[in-house]
């Protein structure tokens, strides 16, 4: 008798209840029929095949376009107990062939290929042969031409339906705007397919969207306040500036691996490797680097340029918070990403019809970029949702000032026009600035009305204006020399018919965004048994040469933290946890429980508030006079932050490496590490170091020592 679905969301792969439609999907496709899911990321599109392929007789075949998202789920698959695996070219024949040969015999319950295999003739005619339980299309929308990711191969898997009438077929996509969705149906053939569309909203990320101003210094602010060990994803535009910010990153302490198509695949290989399996990676990519990589505690993604649309920015930000904790979405984009972008859809190789549809969805990015409303209202109307404003996006926390802009627009659309609409913004700045260099004397513009009448702004605000006026549809970008022209929309500011509001400009990095921590709940001594789990998890990993998260991830760790289970039964309670992985890895995990853990010191809130300042860019005396609290206790704040790892002695204070080595001699011999106490400290060297800077080399101190 076969499980039932509910017996094998439990017992293969830990979980007591299916998530919003889950159940629905998989019922249909268990019941033989044709479905179109459309679910954000983290949403557990995964289940929604793997379960039926399970229940149902036969093999699932599964449609994937990427070999790290093959790999990523087949391992995880076959750490909850299932038998699945994976045909792509990274094989050798032989491994190959027992592949094949375990499909023939029925020995496998989910095969994963990508679609310009599966179409070969050899596979189709391979599949032929076996009982299968159903198609699933991962990553659908790859069908669509008009999209961020169209796939040609994906167009040919209409051949399924005819090939294999009786099989049914779930398409699933995570980004799909209306007529994406209908694209999918038509090229599929999925017009009897039960469709189910899941909310957009992904709650646990924090959108924010800032104009740039000092690309990298922004960067880091965002990153050393907010994510100071966190793994994430830098998204750039070109190679260049992938590699040129990953050296940078470097160059600050942190690890950043470099990613895009002008490198070796050994090389991008490795780099999404450690990016999988190490702790606290950042990759810095073009936009090939993401699809399908399933690590579930990526906890920001920022943008360093624009990207095409909003599908891409939803799919991109998406990679960040899979595991549902808190996690950010940071963009920091100027006028020239904006040019940038008209220009790549210019100069691709698309009929004029789909450079226009393009050119729309660029403009709604635009508008979703200078909004001065709910980020998240804005990104969910895209995909035709409705929301109240979530209170915790940039526009939300912190509502943006606007001004009335009508004079400024007046005069910048003016410019354009007595320019004859032959010149790009840095020109008509320009020529509103009243500058006098050869170009504008030559063609004779500063002999225009307008020439010289935008003083009252400075060049980075007439920047904003022009930047404002293309995303409000009221100027276009044309042509290689980003010339820009007159829209018809224009014509009733010019009249004096229709004022204009502005946003005023917002450093990319403004207030901190929120500390995003899968362990911000945990006392200290759960904090101590969370981090002795990890290590275990770790070491599991490694033996089984895989990442960490395929054994189990930080939620489940987390609860066997807060529970404590002492026998195997009840670790069958964490979720996450199915039979398999209990009996693979159950004794280990519960003999760290058994053991009393270490309490992990932590900041009081009054510390945090301090040390966050100083990661903002604030000095200590800054930070007393901001707080009006004496300079003493700041550094007495800063040193349990140096303790704790949140910042580093350099970052408080200079110090010759001399005096520390001195500091730490007298130290040694007083014991003052384990004593904690000062005022000997103090007399042994002569009074010569106060009080304050003592607290913090100890503190330093301290960090360096084993566990």
């Amino acid at each position: 008798m076969s499980p039932t679905p509910l017996n094998v969301l439990n017992t293969v792969f830990g979980y007591d209840d299916f998530r919003h439609q889950q159940q629905e999907i998989i019922e249909s496709l268990v019941a033989g029929q044709d479905v179109l899911t459309l679910m954000p990321t983290g949403g557990g599109k995964s289940l929604c095949y793997q379960i039926p392929a399970i229940v149902r007789p036969g093999v699932g075949i599964v449609v994937s376009p990427l070999i790290a998202l093959m790999k990523d789920q087949v391992d995880t698959l076959q750490q909850a107990g299932v038998s699945a695996a994976y045909l792509n070219s990274t094989q050798d024949q032989y491994e190959q062939m027992q592949i094949e040969d375990m499909l023939l015999q029925g020995e496998l319950q989910l095969l994963y290929v990508a679609p310009e295999r599966l179409m070969m003739e050899r596979t189709l005619n391979l599949l032929a042969q076996c009982q299968l339980s159903l198609f699933a299309i991962d990553e659908a929308h790859c069908v669509s031409q008009w999209g961020h990711d169209f796939r040609p191969e994906y167009q040919q898997l209409s051949v399924l339906q005819q090939r294999f009438p009786s099989t049914p077929r779930i398409a699933l996509t995570a980004t799909a705007d209306q007529r994406t969705k209908e694209e999918i149906i038509s090229q599929l053939g999925l017009e009897q397919a039960r469709v189910f569309v899941h909310s957009f909203d992904r709650p646990n990320i924090r959108y924010h969207v800032g104009e740039m101003s000092n690309a990298k210094k922004d960067l880091w602010q965002f990153i050393s306040s907010d994510h100071a060990e966190d793994a994430g994803i830098v998204y750039c535009l070109s190679r260049k500036k992938v590699e040129e910010t990953a050296k940078w990153l470097n160059d600050q302490g942190r690890t950043a691996l470099p990613y895009h198509a002008g490198m070796s695949s050994e090389l991008r290989n490795t780099n999404q490797q450690r990016f999988l399996r190490e702790d606290g990676i950042i990759i810095v990519a073009t936009v090939a680097f993401g699809m399908g990589i399933d690590k579930p505690d990526v906890r920001f993604v920022a943008h360093l340029s624009l990207p095409k649309s909003i599908e891409s920015y939803y799919q991109e930000t998406g990679r960040a918070g899979r595991d549902g904790e808190a996690s950010n979405a940071w963009m920091a984009y100027g006028m020239q990403d904006v040019v940038l972008q008209r220009q790549m859809v210019a100069n691709s190789e698309g009929s004029e019809a789909y450079k226009q549809i393009q050119v729309q969805k660029l403009n709604a990015l635009l508008s979703f970029c200078e909004s001065i409303s709910c980020r998240r209202q804005n990104l969910l109307s895209y995909f035709g949702e409705e929301q109240e404003p979530c209170g915790n996006c940039d526009n939300c926390i912190s509502p943006p000032k606007t001004w009335d802009g009508t004079q400024a627009a007046q005069k910048a659309l003016s410019t354009v026009y007595r320019c004859d609409q032959r010149f790009g913004a840095t020109y008509l700045i320009n020529v509103l600035l009243g500058k006098s260099d050869d170009r504008i004397l030559s063609f004779g513009h500063d002999k225009v009305s307008t020439y010289g009448i935008g003083k009252d702004l400075n060049a980075t605000q007439w920047k904003g204006v022009f930047r404002q006026l293309i995303a409000m549809n009221y100027l276009r970008v044309e042509g290689e020399y980003n010339t820009l022209k007159l829209t018809p929309n224009c014509r009733a500011i010019l009249r004096g018919e229709q004022s204009v509001q502005m946003r005023e400009p917002r450093k990319s990095s403004s207030k901190r965004t929120s500390k995003s921590s899968a362990t911000d709940t945990l006392s200290a001594v759960d904090l101590g048994q969370f981090e002795a789990l990890k290590q275990v998890r770790a070491d599991l990993a490694k033996k089984q040469d895989v990442p960490a998260y395929v054994i189990c991830h930080d939620a489940s760790l987390k609860q066997i933290a807060t529970e404590r289970p002492i026998s195997l039964e009840q670790l069958a309670t964490i979720s996450g946890f199915g039979q398999t992985k209990v009996e693979k890895y159950g004794a280990q995990l519960l003999e760290v429980v058994e053991e009393k853990p270490q309490e992990i010191k932590t900041l009081s809130a009054t510390e945090s508030n301090t040390v966050e300042l100083l990661l903002s860019g604030l000095t200590p005396t800054q930070i007393s006079e901001q707080r009006k609290i004496a300079l003493n206790t700041v550094l007495s704040h800063l040193g349990s932050g140096i303790e704790v790892g949140k910042v580093s002695l350099n970052q408080v204070i200079s110090l010759e490496q001399a005096i520390i080595d001195k500091i730490s001699q007298a130290a040694d011999k007083l014991n003052s590490l384990k004593e904690n106490k000062l005022k000997p400290l103090y007399e042994a060297l002569n009074e010569e170091v106060d009080y304050a800077t003592l607290r913090c080399v100890l503190a330093h101190l301290k960090s360096q020592q084993p566990n």
